[in-house]
């Protein structure tokens, strides 16, 4: 999934007063952490995760490693705070609000 510069900008916007609701540890991607993940953005569409300072790896590489995994898209890496965003299947529609991404230009 690819997102536009407007599109960033304004799921950022949204994201910023979000708290972390999936936090990466020591273990790394693991089965369990992908399961929690994918049950977030299911939920919420838009998902902060924090990682830990014991997780291995390099931070980006674990940010483009957890989006790719959970098939998401990889909206900002600020320090150890990663976004997510995946849209929520039709499947799991419900009556809360989804988010509307703005249009890309033409």
């Amino acid at each position: 999934m690819t997102l536009s510069t407007r599109q960033r900008a304004y799921l950022r916007g949204l994201g910023h007063h979000l708290q972390p609701v999936v936090m990466l540890g020591k273990e790394g991607i693991s089965a369990g952490l992908l399961q929690a993940l994918d049950t977030a953005l299911d939920q919420h569409e838009l998902v902060k995760l924090r990682l830990s300072e014991n997780a291995p790896g390099e931070r980006h590489e674990l940010a483009t490693g957890l989006a790719e995994q959970s098939v998401s898209a990889l909206v900002q890496v600020l320090g150890r705070i990663v976004l997510l965003y995946r849209r929520r299947p039709e499947a799991l529609r419900s009556p809360r609000p989804a988010i509307e991404l703005p249009a890309d230009p033409a």
